[in-house]
């Protein structure tokens, strides 16, 4: 990192502002990690273990509020998956995650348990089933019970807590980088080459692969090629929040400076107007403008750590309902291909889910339920029919034709616009 370091001096050196972009930089970094913090306070539902996994891999800590968010993680998120366990239900990607932030407060991993048909094994030894199970049915039916995302977290928590992977486990995600199967609606997901990326590069560092490690290599640069092929002409990689895992990858994997530059100023330049103001964004986001990836929990040591992270009150926002209209076409289009189309007035600046909410409220056929996740509430079941992660199936959201790359809960209603809700097979 200290070429980078040189080039960013360099470069300020040359504007004639060589503390500015430095200092810039320092306090957005710092404004980003109080938000994130913050977000604790207000969190609804069960606790963030990728928050918690960014708090820890940044620079400024709050050592009490990390040690309390832990403490839930090891309470409410402990419970909601031993209740899955128990029910047998595959959540492997939230086991990883669940990992991940333990391993990075240095937590003894072999001391959280989880009790199924009456007998307790360790959280690892549930990780490694787990993996055993998804590989197992990608053998059969040619993918993971859950999806490629979850099944390289999977891999990734299993190989910075020092387990080795399987060679088949590892085989499958291979083979799955070199048949493309990374593909979320018809598009390549590109969270999806990002953590199969750093994923990868730990199984390499560990040296348990060397029967396949042309294999493993090739597969490394097949998806640092993905992930480069895929930057926009502002820099960003893939999209605005797909960018974060993006450049993390590319640090894991030992990339020049110059092939993540454009990308971090990318980052700045959003969060410095706020784009980032979803917590579960944020967190992917933050170890990047460290310089630091997931991969870096492997050698974390929580040792000498800074605890000089303090947190102003905050005073209390208002937002107030605008009184400017948006006219809003809701286009609903089931498994079937059958389409309905309803309108709805919605106050500007409002979100997609009050949108929904004051249609839901006019009585004109339109019904929807939501669900929690990490990055908030998604669809469902809309019009009485379920797109189910079981059936391969989702909700598939566009605005005039574009896929939102935001939830329900976070995309704004800014202009007049067409909303289609569609569902969609993966």
């Amino acid at each position: 990192m200290l070429s980078l370091v040189i080039i960013t001096s360099l470069l300020a050196f040359a504007s004639g502002k060589p503390c500015d972009a430095e200092g810039s930089n320092s306090e957005l970094l710092l404004s980003l990690n109080k938000n994130l913090l913050r977000s604790l306070e207000g969190q609804d539902g069960l606790p963030n273990p990728s928050v918690h996994l960014a708090l820890r891999l940044s620079d400024n800590h709050n050592l009490a509020k990390e040690s309390e968010h832990l403490n839930k993680l090891k309470n409410n998120l402990h419970n909601d998956i031993q209740s899955s366990l128990t029910n047998s239900q595959s959540v492997v990607g939230l086991l990883a995650l669940y990992t991940l932030a333990l391993k990075s407060s240095c937590y003894d991993l072999n001391t959280i348990t989880f009790t199924v048909s009456e007998k307790s094994e360790t959280l690892l030894t549930h990780l490694k089933k787990q993996m055993e199970q998804e590989k197992d049915h990608i053998a059969f039916s040619h993918r993971p019970l859950t999806n490629y995302y979850q099944y390289s977290l999977g891999v990734l928590a299993l190989c910075v807590s020092g387990i080795r992977v399987n060679n088949h486990v590892s085989n499958k995600l291979i083979k799955a980088v070199e048949h493309e199967h990374f593909k979320h609606g018809g598009s390549e997901s590109i969270d999806t080459y990002a953590m199969a990326g750093m994923a990868l590069q730990c199984v390499k560092e560990a040296g348990s692969h060397v029967h396949n490690a042309a294999e493993l290599d090739t597969a490394l640069s097949k998806i640092k090629q993905k992930l480069l092929a895929s930057r926009r002409t502002d820099g960003h990689l893939g999209n605005e929040f797909s960018t974060g895992l993006a450049v993390q990858a590319l640090l894991a994997m030992g990339s020049p400076v110059a092939e993540y530059t454009e990308s971090m100023v990318a980052m700045r330049t959003d969060a410095k107007r706020n784009a980032y103001d979803n917590p579960m964004a944020i967190s992917q986001v933050l170890p990047a403008l460290h310089q630091k990836s997931y991969l870096t929990v492997k050698s974390k040591d929580c040792l000498n750590e800074d605890d000089t992270l303090v947190l102003e009150p905050a005073d209390p926002v208002v937002v107030l309902p605008s009184e400017t209209k948006m006219a809003v076409t809701v286009e609903v289009v089931t498994s079937s291909g059958a389409t309905a189309v309803y309108s709805v007035d919605a106050p500007k600046g409002s979100s997609l889910l009050e949108a929904l909410e004051l249609l839901k409220g006019k009585n004109v056929g339109f019904t929807f339920e939501k669900e929690s996740s990490l990055w908030g509430p998604f669809l469902s079941v809309v019009n009485g029919e379920q797109a189910r992660q079981s059936d391969r199936r989702y909700w598939h959201l566009s605005s005039d034709g574009t896929a939102l790359s935001q939830g329900v809960g976070d995309f704004k209603i800014e202009a007049a616009q067409k909303i289609t809700i569609k569902n969609t097979t993966y």
